[in-house]
């Protein structure tokens, strides 16, 4: 039986379960493979697709593969290699905060499976910023990014300090940081958004990053939301040339409810919180485009938003992401995910004469400036009869363009 097969048995008994105790009995698993010897390699002679026309460098770190795992799974960084050993060509961290907290009551997790998507208010529950920097001593076998956050009793007027100290004491340990201000679960935290407010923290931020590791100068990301107005999103992306930001992550979890397949009732019954999965997946590609249209190559995106299979990632990848990051499908999908999805890739690099995805980039994007017109740029590059078919992991591709 292969390995999909055997996940989509073991899925249907995991999804019995209240949604935060199976990523729990998830981790209790990772957490045996991380400390058994050869479990961790023994899985990614498994699930590895070497390949090195998928190595990719993004502000100076090379990764094995574009596709990684974004913040919100190991909030802890708990079992970064064991879920490395998956395929993922890095792993985010986090969100981890200054202190230690418990997020918001339970239960705070919720799967919405007619709309393949999770609904969340977990809140930045996290062990602190000190307990991280200790468990990423060891070894790594993927880049590691550190997603920071506001520690939610940290009064407003002491938010710089707040990520300053976890900037401080992470940045050595981290291959990148990323500045979350866009999840809708803890209060006041996506009004930082806001330029005004922004600057100043991407200032501290990146003060503290360099003081702490000064041999190493640690790539610093933001996160945004997809209920930023386009206006909002010109407005970071100015922002991110003017600091000399090496990234931006597009995007977060979504407080819109329209469209949702779910009853609204039900939706309605669950409460407040962030929406993850296929919902969010045409804003975030709205937002890649025209974060594309705005910087071009001058700033590195990785877009995270309802990426489920490979022809998503390299639609993605052609919009202008370096990196592509994954979450909610990895819960729907298995740990068998990456490696169709780097499959995939594979056949779309043949199919369009690609020496290596790094050359794809952008291929299908906005030329700068044109930011008014972003959403149809993308449009107008598509062919009316797009090629759609699977390939050998299952995956649909669809070819748009070259």
């Amino acid at each position: 039986m292969g390995f999909d097969r055997m996940y989509a048995l073991l899925r249907r008994l995991l999804f019995v379960l209240p949604a935060e105790s199976a990523h729990r009995l998830a981790f209790f698993v990772l957490r045996v493979l991380e400390h058994l010897p050869g479990g961790v390699g023994l899985v990614r002679l498994c699930y590895r697709v070497p390949d090195p026309r998928l190595v990719t460098h993004a502000f100076g770190v090379q990764f094995d593969s574009p596709i990684g795992l974004a913040a919100g799974f190991d909030k802890d960084a708990e079992a970064p290699n064991a879920l490395a050993a998956f395929g993922f060509g890095h792993v985010e961290v986090g969100t981890v905060t200054a202190r230690p907290q418990p997020g918001n009551p339970r239960p705070r997790l919720f799967r919405l499976p007619a709309d393949r998507a999770l609904l969340n208010r977990m809140g930045f529950n996290n062990h602190g910023a000190d307990a991280m920097a200790s468990r990423l001593r060891g070894t790594r076998r993927v880049p590691i990014g550190v997603n920071l956050g506001k520690t939610k009793l940290t009064p407003e007027a002491e938010t710089l300090a707040d990520y300053e100290y976890s900037a401080r004491r992470l940045a050595g340990r981290a291959d990148y940081l990323v500045v979350n201000v866009s999840s809708p679960n803890t209060p006041g935290l996506r009004s930082l958004q806001a330029v005004e407010h922004l600057r100043p923290l991407l200032k501290v931020v990146r003060a503290a990053a360099d003081d702490a590791s000064p041999g190493r100068r640690v790539p610093l990301l933001v996160k945004i939301a997809p209920d930023l107005s386009d206006a909002d999103v010109d407005a970071v992306a100015d922002l991110a040339l003017e600091l000399s930001l090496d990234g931006i992550i597009a995007t977060n979890t979504t407080i819109a409810r329209e469209g949702l397949r779910t009853p609204r009732e039900r939706v309605e019954a669950l409460g407040a919180g962030g929406v993850s999965g296929a919902p969010v997946a045409n804003r975030s590609i709205e937002v890649l485009r025209r974060l594309r249209a705005r910087v071009g190559d001058r700033v590195t995106l990785v877009s995270v938003g309802g990426v489920f299979t490979s022809g998503d990632a390299w639609e993605r990848i052609r919009a202008g992401a370096t990196l592509v990051q994954v979450y909610t499908a990895f819960i729907y999908e298995g740990p068998g995910l990456v490696r169709r999805m780097l499959g995939g890739l594979r056949v779309a690099l043949d199919r369009g004469g690609y020496p290596a995805v790094q050359a794809a980039v952008g291929s299908d994007a906005a030329e700068p400036g044109a930011v008014d017109n972003a959403g149809e740029a993308g449009a107008a590059h598509q062919v009316s009869s797009p090629l759609v078919l699977r390939d050998q992991f299952g995956s649909q591709i669809r070819f748009v363009g070259r």
